[in-house]
């Protein structure tokens, strides 16, 4: 399934736009990674445009936690997801966004990056 990132057929006071042009392959997007927890890691890699690519990490067992007080970083494991602002359904379902709040064995921690993009899940300590 595809998602199309152009510009919609409205203008933003509901008028209609008149298409120059139709919708083209460069406007497709890729359905989101959702990265979710679990035991084993999944990542693959995407090419994208500009002859770049990324990594989509579909599951998650690692994070590189940050300690504010002292600035070192370490790795810790993840066990569960315990607040996603994102959505309600996300924390049901496990799922790693920017923004989630994860119980590790190192204490509660803030995912500051987007691992469905990265590859990887970084955090910082919260208390």
């Amino acid at each position: 399934m595809t998602t199309f990132q152009g510009t919609s057929g409205r203008k933003l006071s509901g008028g209609r736009l008149v298409k120059s042009k139709g919708k083209k392959k460069r406007e497709l997007g890729r359905p989101a990674a959702l990265t979710h927890v679990s035991k084993e890691e999944r990542k693959k890699k995407v090419s994208v445009g500009g002859n770049n690519y990324k990594f989509k990490l579909y599951r998650a067992k690692t994070i590189n936690v940050t300690d504010p007080k002292t600035g070192k970083t370490t790795p810790a494991t993840i066990e569960d997801v315990v607040e996603n602002s994102a959505s309600k359904e996300f924390r049901r379902r496990d799922i790693i966004t920017k923004g989630a709040i994860l119980k590790t064995n190192k204490g509660n921690v803030k995912v500051t990056n987007r691992p469905g993009q990265e590859g990887f899940v970084n955090g910082i300590i919260i208390k």
